[in-house]
């Protein structure tokens, strides 16, 4: 049972009522007498809530930042109406959004507000929808719905909490999508089908065509000329290529403590960790190489496997990669490099390219991962790809005081040490992407397609 503000000032009323009228113990029995008849009175007369029944629909999945709706539907099977206020309980991190949107008198009402007041007649129905804006990643669950049903006088009502669960998976929000039609463009030029003289420089054999002005001699094809011996004119014949296809790309997601470092940057998430731009460099090289008719898949590892995508039809990798991605959170552990290479040779017995999105932090790199990228590179094509903190960009041009100067200093050491482990992977022939948030994910598309334009797949 819940009381309401009309019992306060019924009870101010009665005292006003014994102080003119009746000052005495006889008067503060009566006002108090009808006090409790009127809130027992109101409580007997609302409508049973026990007996209201809940279903749930709606998105089930949503990108980060974008609109959600989930629909409560609530059936009153009993012989009274209810007048009810209805909460549904939804984490702070889901973004319920408020709207002051009441369509109590429709046929249908909806109504879109944090907490819904409704009225229900006997054997009918309402449906009210809830609108949210998610904030995070992840999984936001509704477990419960709590209910209040008013009487007639307004004074008291009857308060319930009832199960009614209902979760949405909160997506990446895949902001390098942007960057997706110009390296398309460039795909297609490896390809040979755009209308420019490009050939790929693949090692997969395309077609024959004419020879033009500017085609690489070391391109003809003398056998298939001689064949186009006409008289004594002979009709030059080139071959071109194309980038391999149906190659194997193992993306590598780094969920340690570096993982969780902050860049700087909320544009990613509200978190604005280092793994964010990490997914979204992630997803921008998956979506590109499948267009380019590779396989993906997906390994996420600090001490042991967080989630793993594999062997997944080509329709389907992107949103099976993008929702695996979708819970993963950065764990304050070291990252296991020996189990990390280990995991990734045992997953990938065959030549690969091997996407590493991992920190280049000079400590954890010479005392983890350098020993034995060896191991890695004698069997796999390896690119590292880090995300670097603009802010040692902005301290490193620092100048206006002692502290800037200090600053500044502290930043270009960084940054010396960065460039250092930078080199020392190149040695194993490991291709490094070191950029800002904003540049990481256009910066590792192209990695790949230099990679795919050089047949280094």
């Amino acid at each position: 049972m819940a009381l309401t503000w009309r019992v306060g000032v019924l009870a101010a009323l009665g005292a006003v009522f014994v102080g003119v009228v009746l000052p005495s113990w006889a008067g503060i029995a009566v006002v108090a007498a009808v006090v409790v008849v009127g809130v027992l009175a109101d409580v007997a007369l609302a409508g049973p809530v026990r007996t209201l029944r809940f279903e749930r629909s709606g998105d089930t999945t949503v990108r980060l930042g974008a609109t959600a709706r989930v629909q409560l539907v609530v059936t009153n099977p009993s012989g009274r109406r209810v007048r009810a206020l209805i909460r549904d309980a939804w984490p702070p991190s889901a973004g319920l959004q408020g709207a002051a949107r009441s369509a109590n008198r429709l046929a249908d009402p909806t109504i879109v507000q944090p907490r819904h007041a409704v009225t229900i007649p006997a054997g009918e129905r309402r449906r009210i929808e809830s609108v949210l804006v998610p904030t995070r990643r992840g999984d936001r669950q509704a477990e419960h719905v709590s209910i209040r049903s008013f009487g007639p006088l307004g004074l008291a009502a009857r308060q319930r909490t009832m199960r009614s669960p209902w979760r949405i998976r909160v997506l990446p929000p895949f902001l390098s999508r942007r960057h997706l039609p110009s390296r398309l463009a460039r795909l297609r030029e490896l390809d040979g089908r755009t209308s420019l003289l490009v050939r790929g420089q693949g090692t997969e054999f395309d077609s024959l065509r004419d020879y033009t002005v500017g085609d690489d001699v070391r391109s003809i094809d003398w056998r298939a000329t001689a064949r186009r011996h006409i008289g004594d004119h002979y009709d030059v014949v080139v071959r071109t290529w194309r980038p391999e296809r149906d190659r194997a790309i193992l993306i590598v997601l780094d969920t340690g403590r570096t993982a969780a470092g902050r860049i700087g940057t909320e544009e990613l998430g509200t978190d604005g960790v280092r793994l964010d731009a990490a997914l979204d460099a992630g997803l921008l090289l998956t979506a590109l190489a499948l267009r380019a008719g590779d396989r993906v898949d997906l390994l996420a590892y600090d001490r042991r496997i967080r989630t793993a995508v594999t062997r997944t039809a080509a329709s389907q990798t992107l949103a099976q990669v993008t929702d695996a991605m979708a819970v993963l959170e950065p764990e304050l552990i070291e990252l296991d490099a020996r189990g990390l290479v280990t995991t990734i040779l045992n997953r990938a017995p065959r030549r690969c390219l091997v996407v590493l999105l991992t920190s280049l932090d000079s400590a954890p790199m010479t005392e983890g991962l350098l020993p034995v990228i060896g191991r890695l590179t004698a069997r796999h094509e390896v690119v590292v790809a880090s995300v670097a903190d603009p802010r040692i960009e902005e301290m490193a041009r620092g100048r206006g005081d002692a502290t800037a100067v200090y600053e500044a200093a502290s930043a270009e050491r960084a940054r010396a040490e960065r460039r250092h482990v930078a080199d020392l992977l190149a040695k194993h022939r490991v291709t490094v992407v070191d950029q800002p948030p904003a540049l990481i994910a256009p910066a590792l598309a192209d990695a790949y397609l230099a990679l795919k334009a050089a047949g280094r797949l």
